[in-house]
């Protein structure tokens, strides 16, 4: 079988035993403030864990995809070192809400390795939970035994609650698991060691291929376990490895998961995949890397410098970096792994084929960056090793390679040992230790158990028809952050909009007859909508009048309405290539990112700002359509947006022809908006732009800035028109500029003569060595008055006139062939003092530094280069 076919036969197995097969939730998580990406399969379905949602199939199996690059689930590092550990993978599960629990899940478990994979019954192990003294928890004998009905008793191994005991967190869901572990060991060696020995030992070749996690407890904050009011069952099998063991690999990346990516890579490189550790590894890397961001910008993470994206770019540097030290690719490469990616994964996930150009685009431009950021780290290196009077490059040194060019720790590392030299990695540790402490203080965050007030009430949002409504908190907890206490709070009916798909939280009151709370924000956390306040009500349990901030509210629909527009705006201007790649919506602005691949000019952006008002004097009614089910939404015309998941039943907002899923507010009809303008067009990534604009009272504010800043230039130009008054005065300034240099270079031209009557005689020629106090850039031009006086001379001249050290050699052509000196080569030597780089030309050469008191040792180096040449 192939590996699409081992997935479908896995899929096809659970739907026979009534499962609903559910699409893979998208990788990157966008609603979730406790976790950055999808780490298990459970993580769409944690709702149901929690009791904060019912599902609506009791019965799911799927194959969603997983990243593990952060937080406590992190294989980064041991990605293309081993032959099962990757950042993106599959996570093939099936679970139970309610419904059946150890009995089912163990013996269809057995079924489908054994009966529809036909997996060798002697090569498999199970574990089972061997209980914990500090949680008073017993063995966990129902599995055990159930177990003995399919297996010998001698491979059933009891586990600790390391590898036994299943936790959504510190707090949470939790619960015994039993994992299916098999042999893939020669027979020979399977003779002379027991397998049971190696079971969770990390031997390469006994690995644990699938868990079922049997969830019955909850976790409160002070640690003591509860049991849950319904059991559940949520199993994980890892598809890459099992697509080895069906296929009788000894590595995931033999698989034809893994081997048409290695395959381009080893033709591209010219390197044979199999007959060196180095390079075989950074294949490794290489396949696995693309993949993982390859789907995190298919599901709507860019590479960036904060949070999710920095995560993602710093999986494609690795790869980049790996291909650039041991595969030598200097130039972008990854992304022409993209089309052969979506060839083998398209079919299972079809965001890859509808992005594809985008993520080529993408990746692209990221491996241009990086490749220019690491020739300036290979030279900042270099420069700094030339200057070593020891064996040992300093931990500070490496780290601000690290930290400020970001320039990996393993290439320093690689170059330095290639030189025969050390780095002090302990000193290199402990800053990063120290930063990465910075860091989490910064983000430290605690929160307390809920206080149920109401138990098992679900918040009714009315906020859609409603300003305020009458309610009774339902549960609240207290988070520390940042030093600071924050209360959450749960009401059990809210006009209250929770931040989400760009939309910011909403502000506003908890009024009661005695006291009033300040609402500070509104998010969505585990399908709860949660009220932010710095303080709780004394009267707990009173009714109170849920009132948001109308002024906030209406600014905040005026922008999400209008971003709407704009989309619709760019698609008729620019062309129906344009999707929207992000948003922001704010009460006082909108930001609105999108696919296209040029700056927009003057004429496209005042079309698209005069689409958007038009469709604002139009005063089109709003059309919505609530619970409506998604494919029919899609039959619609609906547009589903970049990187958001969507339930069965959605929301459709309808302006005219504008039609997209959308769950944020909207004014009741465009004329509400008011007025529309761009204030900003800029680049965020490859093929991806940026507008910001303003609506309503701030467009109105920005175009009176606009207004009084001509009134202020008409009154400076005495009436004439601005923009011809600032072109004359350009004009002017730009002849008296040219003027002004030509005067100076006339000046500058002239120290030539007296520099020249200054000189030494040195083996036959004029040489000259001067300290200048002007700047750098006057430096050349008497260089060439030098040149104008047609006498064999040398000069070395500097400039400690700035912030940076400054030399220019000049040497006389006619002497630079008859010596056979090139200046070029002969200023690398002179600017070491100044620790500096240059080069040139034979007779004309310049470099800069950062040492300025090394000039005169600079020119000295030089006087005796020329003096014994």
């Amino acid at each position: 079988m192939n590996s699409n076919e081992i997935r479908k036969r896995f899929l096809d197995f659970f739907a026979s035993k009534s499962h609903t097969i559910v699409q893979s939730a998208p990788m990157v998580l966008k609603n979730d403030p406790t976790l950055m990406f999808t780490n298990a399969g459970m993580n769409q379905f944690k709702d149901y864990f929690l009791n904060n949602e019912t599902p609506k199939n009791k019965r799911i199996a799927n194959s969603q995809k997983c990243l593990r690059v952060s937080g406590k689930h992190n294989d980064l590092d041991e990605v293309g070192i081993d032959t099962y550990h990757h950042t993106m993978f599959e996570m093939l599960g099936n679970w139970s809400f309610g419904d059946y629990f150890k009995k089912e899940a163990i013996e269809w478990g057995w079924e489908l390795l054994t009966d529809v994979f036909k997996l060798n019954k002697d090569r498999l192990y199970v574990t089972y939970f061997g209980g914990d003294e500090a949680d008073n928890m017993p063995p966990d004998a129902e599995a055990r035994d159930l177990w003995k009905t399919f297996i010998d008793e001698k491979r059933i191994i009891s586990g600790s609650k390391k590898d036994n005991f299943w936790e959504m967190g510190e707090t949470g869901p939790c619960g015994p698991c039993s994992e299916i572990h098999i042999d893939l060991r020669p027979d020979e060696e399977r003779k002379n060691i027991d397998g049971a020995t190696l079971v969770n030992a990390d031997h390469p070749q006994v690995i644990e291929i699938w868990n079922l996690v049997f969830i019955q407890f909850n976790r409160n904050s002070s640690g003591k376990l509860e049991q849950l009011p319904s059991k559940h069952v949520d199993t994980g099998m890892g598809f890459e490895r099992l697509v080895r063991v069906i296929q009788g690999k000894s590595s995931n990346y033999d698989t034809d998961v893994f081997a048409p990516l290695i395959s381009e890579i080893s033709s591209v490189s010219g390197l044979k995949y199999g007959e060196n550790e180095k390079t075989d590894i950074a294949m490794r890397v290489i396949s696995d890397h693309i993949r993982a961001v390859s789907f995190a910008i298919a599901d709507g993470q860019l590479p960036s410098n904060t949070k999710a994206g920095y995560v993602i770019r710093r999986i494609l540097r690795r790869a980049v970096r790996y291909g650039y030290s041991f595969l030598n690719f200097n130039a972008p490469f990854m992304y022409k792994l993209v089309d052969i990616l979506e060839k083998q994964m398209g079919k299972q996930f079809p965001e890859l084929s509808k992005n594809k150009d985008l993520i080529i685009n993408v990746v692209r431009e990221e491996e241009a960056s990086f490749l220019r950021t690491l020739e300036t780290g290979v030279n900042i290196f270099e420069n700094h090793i030339s200057k070593l009077n020891n064996k040992e490059i300093s931990g500070e040194f490496a780290f601000e390679l690290y930290d400020t060019y970001g320039f990996p720790i393993d290439l320093t590392i690689l170059m330095a040992k290639e030189r025969n030299l050390n780095v002090n990695i302990k000193d290199f540790n402990a800053l990063l230790d120290e930063q990465k402490n910075r860091s989490r203080k910064d983000a430290a965050t605690s929160a307390g158990d809920w206080v149920e007030i109401i138990p098992n009430v679900v918040t009714e949002f009315v906020g859609y028809d409603s300003n305020s409504s009458n309610c009774r908190i339902t549960r609240y907890r207290t988070v520390e952050h940042k030093g600071k206490t924050i209360f959450q709070i749960i009401l059990d009916k809210t006009p209250f909009y929770a931040e989400s798909g760009g939309q910011v939280g909403d502000t506003g009151w908890l009024k009661s007859d005695s006291e009033t709370i300040d609402i500070t924000n509104t998010i969505k956390e585990n399908n709860l909508i949660i009220h932010l306040s710095n303080s709780i009500p004394e009267d707990i349990n009173a009714i109170f009048s849920a009132e948001i901030n109308l002024s906030n509210r209406e600014n905040i629909m005026r922008n999400h309405s209008a971003t709407h527009l704009l989309h619709e705006a760019l698609r008729f201007v620019l062309g129906n290539h344009v999707e929207q790649k992000g948003s922001l919506v704010s009460q006082e602005y909108l930001r609105f990112d999108f696919s296209h691949f040029q700056k927009l000019n003057n004429d496209e952006l005042i079309k698209v700002e005069q689409f958007v008002n038009s469709k604002i004097r139009e005063n089109i009614k709003l059309i919505e359509h609530r619970n409506i089910n998604y494919n029919e939404a899609l039959k619609m015309g609906a547009m589903a947006l970049f990187g958001e998941k969507y339930g069965d039943s959605v929301r459709v907002i309808n302006f005219g022809n504008s039609t997209e899923l959308c769950g944020g507010t909207h004014v009741p009809a465009t004329g509400m908006i008011g007025f529309f303008k761009i204030i900003s067009e800029s680049a965020i990534a490859a093929g991806i732009r940026r507008i910001e604009a303003v609506t309503g009272v701030h467009a109105e504010n920005f175009i009176e800035k606009i207004d009084q800043q001509m009134r202020m230039l008409k009154d400076i130009f005495k009436g004439k028109d601005p923009v011809l008054a600032v072109n004359d005065l350009n004009e002017k300034i730009s002849a008296l500029q040219k003027e002004n240099d030509s005067l100076k270079k006339e000046k500058i031209m002239s120290i030539a003569p007296n520099l020249a009557s200054e000189a030494i005689d040195l083996n036959g020629f004029k040489f000259i060595a001067k300290i200048l106090d002007l700047p750098t850039s006057d430096l050349k031009n008497i260089a060439f008055g030098l040149k104008n006086m047609n006498e064999n001379i040398v000069a070395v001249i500097a400039s400690e006139n700035g912030e940076k050290a400054g030399i220019t050699l000049f040497i006389s052509e006619k002497l630079a062939k008859e010596k056979n000196w090139n200046a070029g080569q002969i200023i690398k030597e002179i600017a070491k003092p100044i620790n500096g780089s240059g080069g040139g030309q034979n007779f004309l050469a310049s470099a800069g530094g950062t040492n300025k008191n090394g000039l005169s040792e600079a020119l000295e180096i030089a006087k005796n280069y020329f003096q014994n040449n």
